[in-house]
């Protein structure tokens, strides 16, 4: 049997799967088994922040396996306090951090913070969640409930936990708190959404509304965070001050990774939650190599370089092809093409494959563009250079 034909006998068929398949990878560029070389516009859904095979990381995990990978967090961990400390530094917040292995386990963490601080804090029980449709949080069951797209919902993983309710815009969350509610929780740019980001004012408002209720603002930041956006949170762009913000993706370069941060440091005790794997030595020791490689190019403005030569080259595609495309979203280097129709949107994503550039779907026939955060302008040249010849003929 070729690869092909193993995958689909002994893994569960969860993935719409490409069988390309890649066995290196150098910055930007990925390579396939055949030679073919691919500008990956992608990243791994915004995982591989600093690229394919980056010595800083590749040499932070080597090291650190040589050492120790994982003992029990019942005992201290370096890198994990370390790691802690420097995102912490980095945020401008004063905040304790949980560390997880994946987002969806970050936004668990989250809402079993939120669910104890309603149960703590106040008189009478709150436990209510508000979340917005279009948003996308996670796939345990919790998660997937907390998700506002009604295709997440399906009666196959039911019932559901309950306390989730949707609202169609910000505007709209004012009306539905009630005396339950104890947080909202939202993504500042909603990326399986459509790479949609919202209006800076809109969010402050409603951080200082949520403040004067004493409702807990949560900003999912799995997509967002660790420079996706030019700042280290798109909190900090923003310029709000959430109670809770998780993270996950990029934080460990491609190492698995998540992360609960949160200013209430004093509801979860010992024996409220924990995790096994979560912030053991290899996957803090691969955050701290992606926080020392990317916050020098933070502070020296190539990121911000970055993310406006990237953005150049998506608004130049839809003015010369406004047949396909309606226009640009999206913030930093988290961005879209709104495609005119979903046919549209397939077909520019298989085109590119072919040309070899690898990019992403996202709701409103959003073409997705998650680039690493480090990848260089030549690649950026020669990936918008097959982007056009893959959209051409279309």
């Amino acid at each position: 049997m070729n690869l092909e034909e193993q995958d689909k006998q002994y893994v569960l068929q969860t993935y719409a799967r490409d069988y390309t398949n890649f066995v290196k990878g150098v910055g930007s560029t990925l390579y396939d088994d055949k030679g073919k070389d691919y500008i990956d516009f992608a990243s791994g859904i915004a995982v591989s922040s600093i690229g394919h095979g980056n010595e800083k990381l590749v040499s932070a995990i080597c090291e650190q396996a040589k050492n120790i990978i994982h003992i029990s967090n019942l005992q201290v961990i370096e890198p994990q306090v370390k790691l802690a400390k420097k995102m912490v530094e980095l945020s401008g917040y004063d905040m304790g951090v949980f560390f997880a292995n994946s987002g969806a386990e970050a936004n668990e963490g989250a809402i079993k913070i939120a669910r104890k601080y309603g149960e703590t804090k106040f008189e009478n029980k709150r436990y209510k969640v508000i979340t917005l449709e279009h948003s996308f949080h996670g796939r345990t069951i919790t998660t997937v409930k907390a998700t506002g797209q009604e295709s997440f919902h399906t009666p196959n993983f039911s019932p559901y936990p309950a306390g989730f309710s949707y609202e169609k815009s910000i505007a709209d969350v004012y009306k539905a708190i009630d005396d339950e509610t104890v947080a909202v929780l939202i993504e500042l740019v909603q990326g399986e959404g459509g790479v949609q980001p919202f209006e800076k004012e809109e969010i402050q408002k409603l951080a200082a509304h949520l403040k004067s209720e004493g409702i807990l603002l949560i900003v999912d930041e799995v997509q967002t965070g660790v420079y996706r956006t030019g700042e280290f949170l798109a909190s900090n762009l923003y310029e709000i001050e959430p109670d809770i913000i998780t993270l996950a993706k990029g934080l460990g370069g491609g190492v698995p990774i998540g992360a609960v941060m949160t200013k209430h440091k004093d509801i979860l005790v010992a024996g409220d939650h924990g995790s096994t794997f979560g912030g053991n030595y290899l996957s803090t020791a691969a955050g701290l190599a992606v926080l020392d490689v990317l916050h020098p190019l933070y502070d020296n403005g190539t990121i911000d370089e970055t993310m406006v030569y990237f953005s150049q080259k998506l608004q130049d595609m839809v003015v010369k092809y406004k047949n396909l495309f309606e226009k640009e979203v999206g913030l930093g280097l988290m961005r879209g093409l709104r495609a005119k129709s979903a046919d549209i949107q397939a077909a520019t994503i298989k085109n590119a494959m072919k040309e070899g550039v690898i990019i992403l779907k996202a709701g409103r026939n959003t073409v997705r563009f998650l680039p690493s955060i480090t990848i260089s302008k030549n690649e950026i040249d020669e990936g918008f250079k097959r982007f056009e010849k893959a959209i051409s003929s279309l």
